[in-house]
Protein backbone atom coordinates (compact mmCIF):
# COMPACT_ATOMS: atom_id res chain seq x y z
CA UNK A 1 0.00 0.00 0.00
CA UNK A 2 2.82 2.28 0.80
CA UNK A 3 4.51 1.41 -2.39
CA UNK A 4 1.27 2.18 -4.19
CA UNK A 5 1.04 5.52 -2.51
CA UNK A 6 4.72 6.69 -3.04
CA UNK A 7 4.90 5.64 -6.97
CA UNK A 8 1.43 7.28 -7.29
CA UNK A 9 3.35 10.58 -5.89
CA UNK A 10 6.31 10.27 -7.90
CA UNK A 11 3.80 9.64 -11.16
CA UNK A 12 1.70 13.03 -10.08
CA UNK A 13 5.09 14.88 -9.94
CA UNK A 14 6.10 13.55 -13.51
CA UNK A 15 3.18 14.62 -15.31
CA UNK A 16 3.19 18.25 -13.00
CA UNK A 17 6.41 18.78 -14.58
CA UNK A 18 6.02 17.43 -17.57
CA UNK A 19 2.85 19.88 -18.17
CA UNK A 20 4.63 22.71 -16.61
CA UNK A 21 7.60 22.08 -19.20
CA UNK A 22 5.53 21.75 -22.21
CA UNK A 23 3.20 25.21 -21.30
CA UNK A 24 6.57 26.76 -20.58
CA UNK A 25 8.58 25.69 -23.77
CA UNK A 26 4.48 26.82 -26.19
CA UNK A 27 4.96 29.96 -24.59
CA UNK A 28 8.50 30.69 -25.73
CA UNK A 29 6.70 30.20 -29.32
CA UNK A 30 6.01 33.48 -31.56
CA UNK A 31 2.50 34.11 -31.48
CA UNK A 32 0.40 34.45 -34.64
CA UNK A 33 -0.12 36.83 -36.46
CA UNK A 34 -3.70 36.20 -36.43
CA UNK A 35 -3.36 36.55 -32.79
CA UNK A 36 -1.68 39.11 -32.26
CA UNK A 37 -4.05 41.92 -34.30
CA UNK A 38 -6.59 40.85 -31.64
CA UNK A 39 -4.41 41.56 -28.28
CA UNK A 40 -3.27 44.72 -30.26
CA UNK A 41 -6.90 45.63 -30.22
CA UNK A 42 -7.33 44.83 -26.93
CA UNK A 43 -3.95 46.43 -25.35
CA UNK A 44 -4.65 49.23 -27.76
CA UNK A 45 -0.86 48.93 -28.77
CA UNK A 46 0.77 47.03 -31.60
CA UNK A 47 4.12 46.08 -29.44
CA UNK A 48 2.33 43.57 -26.81
CA UNK A 49 2.51 39.90 -27.52
CA UNK A 50 -0.88 38.27 -27.60
CA UNK A 51 0.19 35.01 -25.31
CA UNK A 52 -0.94 32.67 -21.83
CA UNK A 53 1.95 33.57 -19.45
CA UNK A 54 4.57 31.06 -18.68
CA UNK A 55 4.48 28.96 -15.16
CA UNK A 56 7.77 30.97 -14.09
CA UNK A 57 5.36 34.23 -14.40
CA UNK A 58 2.78 32.96 -12.67
CA UNK A 59 5.15 31.26 -9.91
CA UNK A 60 6.82 34.55 -9.51
CA UNK A 61 3.76 36.82 -9.15
CA UNK A 62 2.08 33.84 -6.71
CA UNK A 63 5.74 33.98 -4.45
CA UNK A 64 5.06 38.12 -3.91
CA UNK A 65 1.25 37.37 -3.30
CA UNK A 66 1.87 35.10 -0.75
CA UNK A 67 4.71 37.02 0.99
CA UNK A 68 2.21 39.54 1.41
CA UNK A 69 -1.48 38.40 1.09
CA UNK A 70 -2.92 40.54 3.47
CA UNK A 71 -2.07 44.08 1.84
CA UNK A 72 -5.08 46.80 1.64
CA UNK A 73 -4.09 49.42 -0.71
CA UNK A 74 -7.82 50.66 -1.87
CA UNK A 75 -11.15 49.04 -2.68
CA UNK A 76 -9.65 47.57 -6.07
CA UNK A 77 -6.31 46.24 -4.92
CA UNK A 78 -6.35 43.90 -1.89
CA UNK A 79 -3.99 41.21 -1.26
CA UNK A 80 -5.44 37.57 -2.19
CA UNK A 81 -5.50 36.92 1.42
CA UNK A 82 -8.11 39.27 2.38
CA UNK A 83 -10.54 38.17 -1.10
CA UNK A 84 -10.19 34.70 -0.19
CA UNK A 85 -11.09 35.57 3.99
CA UNK A 86 -14.29 37.30 2.23
CA UNK A 87 -14.85 34.57 0.27
CA UNK A 88 -14.65 31.96 2.94
CA UNK A 89 -16.62 33.91 5.08
CA UNK A 90 -19.47 33.72 2.70
CA UNK A 91 -19.24 30.26 1.58
CA UNK A 92 -18.92 29.14 5.47
CA UNK A 93 -21.84 31.40 6.83
CA UNK A 94 -24.34 29.97 4.07
CA UNK A 95 -23.21 26.55 4.36
CA UNK A 96 -23.48 26.42 8.49
CA UNK A 97 -27.23 28.33 8.14
CA UNK A 98 -28.18 25.62 5.44
CA UNK A 99 -26.24 22.37 7.85
CA UNK A 100 -28.84 24.01 10.62
CA UNK A 101 -32.01 23.65 8.78
CA UNK A 102 -31.15 20.66 6.35
CA UNK A 103 -29.95 18.31 8.66
CA UNK A 104 -32.85 18.26 11.38
CA UNK A 105 -35.65 18.78 8.60
CA UNK A 106 -33.43 15.54 6.66
CA UNK A 107 -34.00 13.36 9.72
CA UNK A 108 -37.88 13.98 9.65
CA UNK A 109 -38.25 13.13 6.71
CA UNK A 110 -36.03 9.90 7.02
CA UNK A 111 -37.80 8.76 9.21
CA UNK A 112 -41.34 9.82 8.12
CA UNK A 113 -42.84 8.73 5.38
CA UNK A 114 -45.74 11.10 5.36
CA UNK A 115 -43.24 14.25 5.97
CA UNK A 116 -41.11 12.56 2.75
CA UNK A 117 -44.22 12.31 0.61
CA UNK A 118 -45.51 15.79 1.35
CA UNK A 119 -42.03 17.89 1.41
CA UNK A 120 -40.33 15.47 -1.86
CA UNK A 121 -42.74 17.69 -4.81
CA UNK A 122 -41.02 20.98 -3.47
CA UNK A 123 -37.77 19.62 -3.04
CA UNK A 124 -37.74 18.11 -6.44
CA UNK A 125 -38.73 21.53 -7.72
CA UNK A 126 -36.21 23.59 -5.96
CA UNK A 127 -33.63 21.55 -6.15
CA UNK A 128 -33.04 22.27 -10.01
CA UNK A 129 -33.01 25.91 -9.91
CA UNK A 130 -29.28 27.11 -10.56
CA UNK A 131 -28.71 29.38 -7.61
CA UNK A 132 -27.76 31.99 -9.48
CA UNK A 133 -30.83 32.10 -10.72
CA UNK A 134 -31.90 32.91 -6.88
CA UNK A 135 -29.64 36.61 -6.97
CA UNK A 136 -31.84 39.15 -8.71
CA UNK A 137 -34.80 38.00 -6.68
CA UNK A 138 -32.50 38.19 -3.88
CA UNK A 139 -30.92 40.96 -4.68
CA UNK A 140 -34.27 42.51 -5.18
CA UNK A 141 -35.73 41.62 -1.56
CA UNK A 142 -32.71 41.92 1.02
CA UNK A 143 -31.34 44.69 -1.32
CA UNK A 144 -27.48 43.79 0.37
CA UNK A 145 -24.90 42.34 -1.74
CA UNK A 146 -23.39 40.82 0.76
CA UNK A 147 -26.35 39.06 2.24
CA UNK A 148 -28.03 38.12 -1.50
CA UNK A 149 -24.60 35.87 -1.73
CA UNK A 150 -24.50 34.50 1.27
CA UNK A 151 -28.39 33.66 0.93
CA UNK A 152 -27.44 31.95 -2.58
CA UNK A 153 -24.74 29.62 -1.26
CA UNK A 154 -27.21 29.05 1.55
CA UNK A 155 -29.53 27.79 -1.30
CA UNK A 156 -27.00 25.15 -3.42
CA UNK A 157 -25.44 24.05 0.26
CA UNK A 158 -29.28 23.27 1.87
CA UNK A 159 -30.49 20.04 -1.33
CA UNK A 160 -27.32 17.61 -1.28
CA UNK A 161 -27.07 17.44 2.84
CA UNK A 162 -30.91 17.79 3.06
CA UNK A 163 -31.22 14.57 0.67
CA UNK A 164 -28.34 12.68 2.05
CA UNK A 165 -29.23 13.03 5.56
CA UNK A 166 -32.58 12.11 4.64
CA UNK A 167 -31.53 8.61 2.60
CA UNK A 168 -28.79 7.90 5.10
CA UNK A 169 -31.46 8.32 8.01
CA UNK A 170 -34.11 6.30 6.20
CA UNK A 171 -31.65 3.33 5.71
CA UNK A 172 -30.42 2.54 9.68
CA UNK A 173 -31.11 -0.78 9.24
CA UNK A 174 -34.43 -1.34 11.38
CA UNK A 175 -33.00 -3.90 13.71
CA UNK A 176 -31.25 -1.34 15.41
CA UNK A 177 -33.95 0.70 15.46
CA UNK A 178 -36.14 -2.41 17.46
CA UNK A 179 -33.35 -2.76 19.74
CA UNK A 180 -33.57 0.96 20.76
CA UNK A 181 -37.58 0.22 21.08
CA UNK A 182 -36.72 -3.07 23.23
CA UNK A 183 -34.48 -0.58 25.93
CA UNK A 184 -37.39 1.35 25.97
CA UNK A 185 -35.28 4.41 24.61
CA UNK A 186 -37.14 7.75 23.93
CA UNK A 187 -37.14 9.03 20.42
CA UNK A 188 -35.11 11.62 20.84
CA UNK A 189 -32.81 9.57 22.63
CA UNK A 190 -33.04 6.76 19.67
CA UNK A 191 -32.33 9.79 16.91
CA UNK A 192 -29.17 10.85 18.73
CA UNK A 193 -27.55 7.63 20.29
CA UNK A 194 -28.70 5.15 17.39
CA UNK A 195 -29.81 6.70 14.21
CA UNK A 196 -27.42 9.89 14.32
CA UNK A 197 -24.53 7.85 14.70
CA UNK A 198 -25.41 5.53 11.94
CA UNK A 199 -26.36 8.04 9.30
CA UNK A 200 -23.48 10.15 10.01
CA UNK A 201 -21.42 9.10 7.33
CA UNK A 202 -23.88 9.69 4.74
CA UNK A 203 -24.62 13.43 5.92
CA UNK A 204 -20.83 13.96 5.89
CA UNK A 205 -20.91 13.20 2.12
CA UNK A 206 -23.86 15.48 1.87
CA UNK A 207 -21.49 17.90 3.01
CA UNK A 208 -18.64 17.15 1.28
CA UNK A 209 -21.24 17.83 -1.76
CA UNK A 210 -22.05 20.71 -0.54
CA UNK A 211 -19.01 22.53 0.03
CA UNK A 212 -17.95 21.59 -2.86
CA UNK A 213 -20.72 23.43 -5.11
CA UNK A 214 -20.95 26.22 -2.55
CA UNK A 215 -17.27 27.26 -3.49
CA UNK A 216 -17.93 26.68 -7.20
CA UNK A 217 -20.92 28.91 -6.74
CA UNK A 218 -19.15 31.95 -4.67
CA UNK A 219 -16.63 32.54 -7.18
CA UNK A 220 -19.70 33.24 -9.63
CA UNK A 221 -21.33 35.51 -7.58
CA UNK A 222 -18.75 37.66 -6.68
CA UNK A 223 -18.66 38.15 -10.13
CA UNK A 224 -21.72 39.23 -10.33
CA UNK A 225 -22.04 41.47 -7.45
CA UNK A 226 -18.47 42.57 -7.00
CA UNK A 227 -16.48 44.34 -4.09
CA UNK A 228 -15.07 42.07 -2.27
CA UNK A 229 -14.00 38.32 -3.00
CA UNK A 230 -12.22 35.71 -5.13
CA UNK A 231 -14.59 35.89 -7.51
CA UNK A 232 -14.52 39.68 -8.06
CA UNK A 233 -10.80 39.51 -7.59
CA UNK A 234 -10.74 37.05 -11.15
CA UNK A 235 -13.04 39.65 -12.91
CA UNK A 236 -10.99 42.79 -12.23
CA UNK A 237 -7.72 40.65 -13.01
CA UNK A 238 -9.54 40.11 -16.23
CA UNK A 239 -10.78 43.58 -16.92
CA UNK A 240 -7.19 44.79 -16.34
CA UNK A 241 -5.78 42.25 -18.88
CA UNK A 242 -3.69 40.74 -16.55
CA UNK A 243 -3.84 37.31 -17.45
CA UNK A 244 -0.89 36.35 -15.39
CA UNK A 245 -3.47 37.30 -11.79
CA UNK A 246 -6.04 35.36 -13.59
CA UNK A 247 -4.33 32.13 -13.98
CA UNK A 248 -2.86 32.43 -10.38
CA UNK A 249 -6.14 33.30 -8.69
CA UNK A 250 -7.85 30.28 -10.84
CA UNK A 251 -4.99 28.16 -8.54
CA UNK A 252 -5.78 29.59 -5.39
CA UNK A 253 -9.80 28.94 -6.04
CA UNK A 254 -8.72 25.23 -7.03
CA UNK A 255 -6.02 24.97 -3.86
CA UNK A 256 -8.40 26.39 -1.30
CA UNK A 257 -11.64 24.39 -2.41
CA UNK A 258 -9.08 21.07 -2.69
CA UNK A 259 -8.50 21.83 1.25
CA UNK A 260 -12.12 22.17 2.16
CA UNK A 261 -12.87 18.81 0.49
CA UNK A 262 -10.00 17.33 2.57
CA UNK A 263 -10.95 18.70 5.64
CA UNK A 264 -14.86 17.20 5.21
CA UNK A 265 -13.16 13.72 3.54
CA UNK A 266 -10.91 13.77 7.13
CA UNK A 267 -14.50 14.00 9.02
CA UNK A 268 -16.39 11.79 7.12
CA UNK A 269 -13.65 9.35 8.26
CA UNK A 270 -14.28 9.76 11.53
CA UNK A 271 -17.62 9.04 11.78
CA UNK A 272 -17.06 5.94 9.61
CA UNK A 273 -17.71 2.54 11.18
CA UNK A 274 -17.65 -1.49 9.84
CA UNK A 275 -21.03 -2.94 10.53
Amino acid sequence: MQSIRSRSIILSLTILFVLLGIWELANQAPASSEALTEYELLMGGADQEARVPPPSAVIKLAIKEIGNPFYDAGPNDKGIGIQLGYSLYRVLTGFILAAIIAIPVGFVIGMSPLMYNALNPFIQVLRPISPLAWMPLALFIIKDSETSAIFVIFICSIWPMLINTAFGVAGVRKDWINVARTHELGALRTAFTVVLPAAAPTILTGMRISIGIAWLVIVAAEMLVGGTGIGYYVWNEWNNLDLTSVIFSILMIGMVGMLLDLGLNAAARLVQYQE
